[in-house]
Order: C-alpha cells, then sequence, then structure tokens
C-alpha cells in the first residue's frame, strides 16, 4: 500500500521540480507582502536561480526564468551578467522581490 502511494505521489514531485521558476516568483511575491522581523536582507539565504541573461530596454541586464511570460529579474551585479548575455546560466543570489531584483554572489553556465 505505501509503494503505491510513492508511486502516485512522483508524477506530483516531477511536475513541481519543472514549475520551480513559477513557484519561485510565485514564493517570492507572497514574500515580499508578508512584512516579518526576521526577514533582513542579510539574514536571507542565497539561492540558485536558472534562466537567461538578456539586456532589457532600459540597458540593465536581467535574468529571463520564463520566456513565455516574460518572468524575470534585474541583476544588481551588471558587470558579471555582461559576461554571459545570451547564456543561459544559474545565479546564485539573494532575492528583493519587493524591487524584482536578485543580489548576485555568483552567475555560472548552466
Amino acid at each position: 500500500m505505501k509503494r503505491g502511494t510513492l508511486w502516485l505521489g512522483l508524477p506530483a514531485l516531477v511536475l513541481g521540480v519543472g514549475l520551480s521558476p513559477f513557484i519561485l516568483t510565485a514564493h517570492a511575491q507572497t514574500q515580499g507582502k508578508q512584512p516579518t522581523a526576521q526577514q533582513e536582507p542579510s539574514q536571507q539565504q542565497s539561492k540558485a536561480f536558472v534562466g537567461q541573461i538578456v539586456k532589457a530596454k532600459n540597458g540593465q541586464y536581467a535574468l529571463l526564468v520564463d520566456k513565455q511570460a516574460g518572468t524575470g529579474f534585474f541583476l544588481d551585479d551588471q558587470a558579471k551578467a555582461q559576461k554571459f548575455e545570451g547564456q543561459n546560466v544559474k545565479v546564485i543570489g539573494t532575492l528583493d522581490a519587493a524591487n524584482h531584483l536578485i543580489h548576485v554572489s555568483d552567475i555560472q553556465p548552466a
């Protein structure tokens, strides 16, 4: 009986992993609306964000996480981002959801 339950949960897990950029965006939006004393920018943990580095119309580099929806985040380290323009990357950093900005720690090719 437990084995059958495990197999039923596997597609949900795979689907959840496939939708992780959407989950991150939705989670970040709800997190920004819930003020708590514990969540200060210096206390946030770094996370990985995967997408493509693009140059926005305003000239700033951003991480495009969902091409169809046009969802992305601006990057605070423009010099690092410029080196990866047009490439698929993994950005390590902390999210400032209120400003749609990632405070970059590192950028690596995906």
